[in-house]
C-alpha cells in the first residue's frame, strides 16, 4: 500500500509540473501550489484532491478543466474522476467533496477530512469604522425611518437571520455610510467579542488584486471569513469586475452559512446593479431590501440643526429655513454649505444672513437662490405639453408608444430634478411601483447615449422646467 501511494505521489508530481510548464510560475503558485493529493483509488479510478477553498475549485472548474482533462489522462490513463476535497474547518475536519468536471455529471456530497494545520489565532481587526458616524448624531426622519429600525435591530441581536444580509440602497449623500457605520459602532459596543469590519468595495478589489499579484490570495480568503459583521460599501463597484465578484461570492456563503451578519449599501438596488452575477444579486435578496431616500425638507433642516449644534455655531431660523429649503441633493451638500459660510463669514468679517447664504450656495453648488424646486406636478404638466399627450392618458394604464415614451420621460426627469424616490414617482405618475419607475430611466439614459436627435428633445424639454 505504502508504495502504491509514494506511485500515485510521483504521478501527481509529474501532473504538476506538466501544468507549471504550460501557465507558467505565478498562476501556478495561485491556483496549483496549494492543493495536496489525498487519494488515487486505483480500482474507481478516482484522483482526490485537497483544496483550501472552495473558490480554488470553481476557478479550476472555470479556467482549467481543458488542461487538467489533458493532464490527467496522459498521466493516469483515460477515464480517471477528480474529486476535489476543501476542509472548511480546521477544528473539526468537517469539509465538502465535489467532483471535477474532468468527468460528465460533477455533483456536492457531504463529506470529512483531516485538518492538515491547527487553527491559526486571530489578528487584532481594525474596524475601520468612523468614529463621528454614530446612531447618537443620526439625524432620523421619513426618508430613513425603516433602515434605521433595522440597523438597530441587527445592532441589539446581530444572531437573527431575518435581516441578513441587510442591503440599503440610495442616491448619493442620503446617509447609507452613516447608517452602516453606527451600526457597526453599535454592535463593537453591544459585542464586543466580535470581529466588525467596514470596507469599501473599491477597497476590496484593490486587497483582492493585490492578494493575487502576491500569492497570498488563501490568507485574503481567510481573513475575510473570520470576520463577524462585514459592512461593505457600494457594492455597485463590483460590477463587470468578474473575479472580484467570485471571491466576494465564496466569502458571503461562508459567512451567511455560519450565521455572520452581511451589510451592503449601494447607490441603486439589486434589479438596476447590471455587470453583477445573477447568483449574488440573488443572495443580495435574502435578507432585507431596505431604500435611504433623499432627505425631504423638514429633515434637512433637522440635520442641519443638528449639525450646527454639534459645531458650537449659531444660524438664524431664516437661514435653517433658507438653505433647507434650497439645498436639496444630500446632506454632504448640507455640511459643506455649514463649513462655506463659516469660512466666508471669517474672512469677509460679513454676518451669516440670508444674503450670505445666496452667495456662497451659488459659489459652491451653482443653485440659484431665486429659483424654487420643481414638483412632479410641474415636470408632469410640461412634459405632457411638450409631447402634446393628455395627462390622464399618461396617468392610465395605456401602452400607447407616445404615451408610455411620455410617462418614461416624466419619470426620468423627475428622478434627476426632485428628490423623491422611486416609490414615490411611481405613486404620483400612475401608481407604478419602484421597478417600472427604475426601468422607465434606465431606458430614457439609454436612449439619450444612443439617440442625438432625442437628446437635443430632452435638452428642449428641460430647458422649458428651468425657465
Amino acid at each position: 500500500m505504502k508504495e502504491q501511494n509514494q506511485t500515485a505521489k510521483s504521478h501527481w508530481d509529474t501532473c504538476l509540473q506538466l501544468i507549471y510548464n504550460n501557465i507558467g510560475e505565478q498562476q501556478f503558485n495561485t491556483w496549483f501550489a496549494p492543493i495536496r493529493q489525498v487519494d488515487f483509488d486505483e480500482e474507481k479510478r478516482e484522483l482526490t484532491l485537497c483544496v483550501p477553498s472552495s473558490f480554488i475549485y470553481e476557478y479550476h472548474e472555470a479556467h482549467y478543466t481543458k488542461l487538467l482533462r489533458f493532464v490527467l489522462s496522459r498521466v493516469y490513463g483515460q477515464g480517471v474522476r477528480l474529486m476535489y476535497k476543501v476542509t472548511t474547518d480546521a477544528t473539526t475536519g468537517e469539509g465538502q467533496t465535489w467532483e471535477g468536471s474532468t468527468t460528465p455529471a460533477a455533483k456536492a456530497v457531504v463529506n470529512t477530512i483531516p485538518a492538515n494545520q491547527a487553527p491559526q489565532p486571530l489578528q487584532t481587526l481594525d474596524s475601520q469604522l468612523k468614529p463621528e458616524y454614530t446612531f447618537d448624531n443620526f439625524v432620523p426622519g421619513d426618508s430613513n425611518k425603516l433602515p434605521l429600525a433595522v440597523g438597530q435591530a441587527i445592532a441589539q441581536n446581530p444572531k437573527q437571520a431575518t435581516f441578513n444580509p441587510l442591503f440599503l440602497y440610495g442616491p448619493s449623500g442620503c446617509g447609507k455610510t452613516h447608517l452602516v457605520t453606527a451600526i457597526g459602532a453599535r454592535l463593537k459596543e453591544l459585542h464586543s467579542e466580535m470581529r466588525v469590519l467596514y470596507v469599501s468595495a473599491h477597497l476590496f478589489q484593490i486587497q483582492y488584486t493585490d492578494s493575487i499579484r502576491r500569492n497570498t490570495f488563501n490568507d485574503f480568503i481567510a481573513f475575510y471569513q473570520s470576520i463577524d459583521a462585514l459592512i461593505i460599501d457600494d457594492v455597485q463597484e463590483f460590477a463587470a469586475h468578474q473575479k472580484t465578484q467570485l471571491a466576494f461570492f465564496h466569502i458571503f456563503n461562508h459567512l451567511h452559512q455560519n450565521g455572520r451578519q452581511l451589510i451592503l449599501t449601494s447607490d441603486r438596488p439589486p434589479v438596476a446593479l447590471q455587470g453583477m452575477e445573477e447568483r449574488l444579486l440573488t443572495r443580495f435578496k435574502w435578507g432585507l431590501l431596505a431604500e435611504l431616500e433623499r432627505p425631504d425638507e423638514e429633515l434637512r433642516r433637522d440635520i442641519l440643526r443638528s449639525k450646527i449644534r454639534h459645531d458650537g455655531l449659531r444660524f438664524s431660523d431664516d437661514v435653517i429655513n433658507y438653505i433647507a429649503r434650497v439645498v436639496d441633493k444630500s446632506v454632504r451638500d448640507l455640511e459643506g454649505i455649514i463649513h462655506s459660510l463659516l469660512a466666508y463669514s471669517v474672512v469677509l468679517n460679513h454676518p451669516i444672513d440670508i444674503q450670505l447664504a445666496q452667495n456662497v450656495i451659488a459659489r459652491t453648488i451653482g443653485l440659484q437662490a431665486q429659483k424654487h424646486p420643481l414638483t412632479v406636478d410641474e415636470i408632469l404638466d410640461k412634459t405632457c405639453t411638450f409631447f402634446n399627450l393628455d395627462r390622464e392618458e399618461v396617468l392610465s394604464k395605456s401602452r400607447k408608444a407616445s404615451v408610455v415614451l411620455g410617462r418614461q420621460v416624466a419619470m426620468f426627469l423627475t428622478q434627476k430634478h426632485t428628490t423623491l424616490s422611486t416609490t414615490k414617482i411611481g405613486a404620483a405618475i400612475g401608481r407604478r411601483n419602484h421597478a417600472t419607475v427604475l426601468h422607465s430611466c434606465q431606458s430614457i439614459s439609454n436612449r439619450l447615449k444612443d439617440d442625438t436627435a432625442f437628446s437635443e428633445r430632452i435638452g428642449e424639454l428641460e430647458a422649458m422646467l428651468k425657465a
